[in-house]
């Protein structure tokens, strides 16, 4: 296993391997192999390159897995529970069924070894008072590990021996979805490559016990920049703009400019409301990002 590098440079690696103009093809195979460390038989569809190269090579990479976590039992439970939830430690811990002693010494480890970084949310806190606080939050390194930890790891027992079904059944309910989460961190990463004239100098997700905004970011002018990303087939509509609209209005957040990241496109109306004010990004955008 490849030590880790931050998202980009993971993102141009893997794309290195085997450029491809089709954008999508690349970023839905970087959530599941990327930082894996070594190439792939880029050419075969997604159900076949999973069995392949992780599921028939179950052994080998387990092996890799054991020595980066020791094969202890407590990391393992901990991981799982971030890859499979909303990424807050409480939540972690309770999938896990771990104390927040446990759970919390854990992560120091965690991060300590490289496999996971702790997020905390660009609210401001205006209390003192622990239970007022949100949660923090964890990222997985490298993709590879968030797809090992949600699908593999929780039923090796079946795959170790050679049975699949328990994984497809796993992978088909959660696939739609499982690109989400590496398609806004990407968008970060668009971000910060396309305000060079104002460059941003914090960005991330804002949450509270309430609501979550997927991007909040400042600018070395002091502008406030928040935004959606939405990696679906159908297209973005003007209800989304006015959704996060009024998600920053419920948190008291002045937002300078409006961004929002959609896998396909924006209707009409939406289009015709882009501007300084409001940006608008599609997956060919990413491209830019491999340049």
């Amino acid at each position: 296993m490849k030590k880790s590098t931050n998202i980009l440079t993971q993102f141009k690696e893997f794309y290195n391997q085997k450029p491809d103009e089709n954008i999508e093809a690349v970023l839905e195979r970087f959530a599941i192999f990327g930082g894996k460390g070594f190439d792939i038989e880029y050419y075969l569809p997604i159900d076949e390159l999973i069995e392949y190269e992780i599921l028939e090579k179950y052994k080998y990479l387990h092996e890799d897995i054991t020595e980066l976590t020791d094969g202890r039992p407590l990391l393992h439970a901990i991981l799982t529970g971030i890859a499979l939830g909303d990424r807050r430690t409480h939540s972690a811990f309770k999938r896990a069924r771990v104390s927040e002693k446990e759970g919390l010494e854990a992560i120091e480890e965690l991060v300590e070894l490289g496999l996971v970084k702790l997020e905390k949310t660009k609210q401001k806190s205006t209390s003192w008072i622990d239970s007022d606080r949100a949660d923090d939050k964890l990222i997985f390194t490298s993709p590879f590990l968030r797809f090992w930890f949600a699908f593999i790891s929780p039923i090796f027992k079946g795959i170790k021996d050679g049975d699949f079904k328990e994984f497809e059944k796993r992978y088909e309910n959660h696939k739609a979805g499982f690109t989400d989460y590496i398609f806004t961190q990407l968008s970060y990463e668009l971000l910060k490559l396309n305000s060079k004239d104002d460059k941003i100098i914090e960005i991330g997700s804002y949450w509270n016990k309430d609501l979550e905004i997927d991007i909040y970011a400042k600018t070395e002018s002091g502008k406030t920049i928040v935004g959606t990303t939405k990696y679906t087939n159908s297209k973005m509509k003007k209800s989304e703009l006015t959704k996060l609209q009024q998600m920053c209005e419920d948190a008291d957040i002045k937002a300078d400019i409006f961004v929002l990241v959609s896998k396909n496109g924006f209707s009409s109306e939406l289009k015709s409301l882009k501007g300084e004010n409001i940006k608008l990004y599609t997956l060919k955008h990413f491209k830019n990002l491999l340049k």
